[in-house]
């Protein structure tokens, strides 16, 4: 992030509760983010991108009613300029999960610390 004042907005899309909201908390802890909205699928994240308009997408790729897949790719055809960091414990990473359709920016992997998820908003936004 440069060093202008701006503040991040952020959506978190899981469908697990504990995760989104520790990655709720843990994130709006942050100086350099601003608001933090969550969803608990990729139907729901759609229409959460709709009314705010994050910068940084924070999105799962396994969950029911809409995977992760589908609503990235949903997202970046309306907003190509909205970043989207693949949070997930999909075998293959990055590489893996744009071979099977995910429209995603970056790829943080849920066993790695959340450092290492910080890092990959900062490196997208």
């Amino acid at each position: 992030m440069t060093s202008c004042t701006k503040t991040l907005r952020v959506l978190v899309v899981d469908d697990h509760e504990l995760t989104r909201c520790t990655l709720q908390l843990a994130l709006s802890l942050q100086a350099y983010i601003g608001t933090v909205e969550v969803a608990i699928n990729g139907k729901e994240a759609i229409a959460k991108v709709h009314k705010h308009e994050p910068d940084v997408v924070v999105m799962d790729l396994h969950m029911p009613v809409m995977d992760g897949w589908t609503a990235s790719s949903a997202i970046k055809t309306e907003y190509p300029h909205i970043k989207i960091v693949a949070y997930s414990a999909a075998d293959g990473g990055k590489s893996r999960a744009i071979a099977n359709g995910a429209s995603i920016d970056a790829f943080c992997d849920k066993g790695a610390c959340t450092r290492s998820l910080l890092e990959a908003i900062r490196s997208v936004a």
